[in-house]
């Protein structure tokens, strides 16, 4: 019962906080497809000639399972651009959608599923097969091919659409797109490309993003001022899960350590519920697959712990709020975490060994801002290893 007031009690602020953006016109209204298509379409129709090999239209419902044939097969060595317009609503009545970098995922013939950072996204095809779409939330990924965890009728509680454009190349993408950026263009959509190009991969050296949450621009490195390490986060209706492999006993010594500076955290409401489950933390996965997450809460007490509400996350992962409210936003911390102790206290019996540490960003229910800095994360176990 607990948990269902809390679920309503957020949705009811969530509710009253959309009706007040309508009200008082401040709301992000969805785009409008038929112009984007207009708009896309004349800079496909003034494109120089022998630029573009071939292109196709794709409406994507919300509602529709993966995966989706937009009729293009593509031949390896391929490039393409892909471009989005449109709203998939989780709950429209509450405002809840993700935007479509997050949404729409790709996949050529057999290979493995991605997505894109962006509501736009160029690639170079790494096998030969046609290329589809999918919608990811509010499923989850079960395998690298695409294999869903969940019966795909939870689609069905989705709403509205994608409507995306999908351009082959006959030379480098990002040739091409300047190229054609010199006749004009349609609400910065090649120049946000082709900036989106020129910043490439700013993922930290030594870590990889969870494949089944897809790449991000959210996590980066920025040394501090006396040269030691740190990684900057900022994320803004997205989310994100960096990694780094370790392997260290878990025993009554083990130990991590980390410094975050928290300048904004990205939810105003309490984080246990779906639609507020916004936040900033490290994490420890270990070898039995599960992980404590370590984070700053906007709300809930120090000390508070309850396994994540994500239904593809349950039983998996489990949220420790170590910091709470606005007191110390903005301000470097020290923090120092037991692993064995706080497993035992919040998860039952310990397993055997650290196997990751994470770093995790959620923005995507209320896609407020959320920005944090981490440096000096070190596992403790007879002798220190240095994470960053």
């Amino acid at each position: 019962m607990p948990g269902i007031m809390n679920d309503l009690t957020v949705a009811g602020k969530l509710l009253i906080r959309a009706t007040a953006r309508k009200l008082s016109s401040n709301s992000d209204p969805a785009p409008d497809v038929e112009q984007y298509f207009s708009g896309m379409q004349n800079v496909l129709d003034r494109s120089p000639e022998g630029l573009i090999r071939d292109y196709q239209w794709l409406d994507l419902p919300g509602n529709r399972p993966p995966w989706v044939d937009c009729g293009m097969n593509l031949q390896k060595g391929d490039e393409i651009s892909c471009f989005m317009a449109g709203r998939v609503f989780a709950s429209k009545p509450l405002d809840i959608w993700l935007s479509l970098a997050l949404q729409v995922w790709y996949k050529v013939g057999d290979g493995d599923i991605f997505r894109g950072t962006n509501n736009s996204h160029s690639f170079v095809a790494q096998e030969n097969g046609l290329l589809q779409f999918g919608n990811y939330f509010p499923n989850d990924w079960q395998n690298s091919q695409g294999k869903r965890k969940q019966d795909d009728n939870v689609y069905q509680a989705s709403s509205g659409m994608s409507r995306i454009l999908i351009i082959r190349w006959n030379a480098a993408a990002v040739d091409c797109l300047r190229e054609m950026l010199r006749l004009g263009d349609f609400e910065g959509n090649l120049q946000s490309e082709i900036d989106r190009i020129e910043v490439g991969d700013t993922t930290p050296n030594g870590w990889s993003y969870l494949w089944n949450i897809g790449q991000s621009h959210i996590f980066r490195n920025q040394p501090l001022q006396n040269g030691d390490g740190c990684i900057h986060c900022q994320t803004h209706g997205d989310t994100g899960i960096l990694q780094k492999d370790v392997d260290m006993v878990l025993d009554e010594h083990t130990e991590i350590s980390w410094k975050w500076c928290v300048d904004q955290l990205p939810s105003t409401l309490r984080e246990d519920t779906v639609p507020s489950h916004d936040y900033l933390s490290i994490a420890i996965e270990f070898d039995n697959g599960r992980d404590i997450t370590y984070y700053w809460s906007s709300t809930l007490p120090v000390g508070t712990g309850y396994d994540c509400p994500l239904p593809n996350w349950k039983g998996k992962e489990y949220h420790v709020a170590i910091r709470s409210g606005t007191e110390g936003l903005g301000e470097w911390m020290d923090e120092r975490r037991n692993l064995f102790d706080d497993y035992k206290h919040y998860m039952g019996e310990p397993p055997a060994r650290v196997v990751r540490v994470w770093l995790i960003a959620n923005s995507a229910f209320q896609r407020n801002k959320g920005d944090c800095k981490y440096a000096d994360i070190l596992l403790h176990n007879q002798g220190a290893l240095r994470v960053l």
